[in-house]
């Protein structure tokens, strides 16, 4: 995510596209808005929803003392497939179903690891 962030930044300068008024005035440039830019700022978006949630799920599913194999097998699983939805929707933009795929894997992995943690709990 830290990343995205010094991406977008390097983008707007690059294409000299700015949101805010404020970000242009030394600049000398009226603000408006890039496609490539918004693709990165979509990206990043995507990266917050998801990655937080998984973040709380996973250590929801970890207080139900999972397989240590299994566990760790998800996780690496889920970072992978995070790296790929990032890469192919900002960096290298790869026509569908590369991004859905790497998305999916990643909503499914999150979805087991709440399943199983509501079903240890109850």
């Amino acid at each position: 995510m830290l990343a995205l962030s010094l991406y977008t930044l390097v983008e707007r300068f690059r294409v000299m596209a700015f949101a805010n008024v404020e970000d242009t005035v030394n600049l000398k440039v009226k603000p408006r808005t890039d496609d490539n830019v918004e693709r990165i700022r979509r990206a990043h978006l995507n990266d917050l929803e998801n990655i937080s949630l998984f973040f709380v799920i996973g250590f929801i599913y970890t207080l139900t003392n999972p397989s240590l194999v299994l566990a760790t097998q998800l996780f690496r699983i889920y970072t992978a497939a995070r790296i790929m939805h990032t890469i192919v929707y900002a960096v290298f933009v790869v026509p569908q179903p590369a991004r859905v795929l790497s998305w999916g894997t990643g909503f499914a992995i999150t979805g087991y690891m709440a399943f199983k943690s509501i079903l240890h709990f109850l």
